[in-house]
């Protein structure tokens, strides 16, 4: 069976279950997998644990799953521009694991290099290092922390081949490339689907083998801004 898959809902179908752990990429709303996780809100999958930088906007990424009460875990490193997220926390209504973002970037990418641990001196001394191991070297106490495999991974690329050859555009690359090889099952969502052999293989970012499943953004395929800067035209 190919890769391509119609539409978000199709390439989810048969995968999403409860309880399961979910890698999604992006950066604030930039590099969402917005149409995927769309499909898992319409799905009615619950008690998910979320893998991602932050958790969007409220209403918009992941923030729709939270309005829904569909995700019962995440590991982030940021909480900021969501309030349904804050205030879930601070109700105790959400289980959060806060993790520095460096760290978190580098958990999903061992896990994806088939590193099941390593240690940072990041976080020595508070509460991050709490229930962890310490190992010393060189003088210098390190704290273990463990690489993250995924059930399942949502990435957004600019452009992809009918193959999963997958290529990202500047910022909205963040999250999308380790996370796409550290899960059982990668899907994407990508801008532009072209055929094998349209892409520079140098410009190859994520190699096909990790992908198993894609779908092509309609035309009419919004990116959301979050905050909106622009310099007003000289006079």
């Amino acid at each position: 069976m190919g890769k391509v898959y119609p539409d978000a809902v199709a390439a989810l179908a048969g995968v999403l279950r409860d309880g399961m752990m979910i890698h999604s990429g992006g950066f604030g709303l930039c590099g969402i997998p917005s149409l995927l996780i769309d499909a898992i809100r319409d799905s009615g999958v619950k008690d998910l644990t979320i893998v991602s930088n932050n958790a969007g906007i409220d209403d918009v990424g992941l923030g729709k799953l939270l309005r829904t009460r569909q995700v019962k875990k995440m590991i982030a490193s940021y909480v900021g521009e969501n309030a349904e997220f804050a205030r879930q926390f601070l109700a105790g209504e959400l289980e959060i694991e806060f993790n520095p973002q460096g760290t978190l970037a580098e958990r999903i990418r061992a896990g994806g290099a088939g590193i099941p641990a390593f240690f940072t001196k990041t976080g020595v001394g508070t509460k991050v290092a709490e229930g962890k191991p310490t190992q010393v070297f060189d003088g210098e106490t390190y704290i273990m922390e463990r690489g993250i495999v995924a059930d399942l991974a949502l990435v957004h690329a600019w452009k992809g081949d009918t193959e999963g050859n997958l290529v990202y555009r500047r910022t909205a690359r963040n999250f999308n490339p380790m996370m796409a090889t550290a899960a059982r099952l990668t899907v994407a969502q990508v801008e532009h689907l072209v055929q094998p052999g349209e892409i520079d293989p140098d410009h190859i970012i994520t190699p096909g083998v990790y992908v198993k499943r894609i779908i092509e953004c309609p035309a009419d395929f919004e990116k959301r801004i979050e905050n909106r800067t622009i310099t007003p035209k000289a006079a």
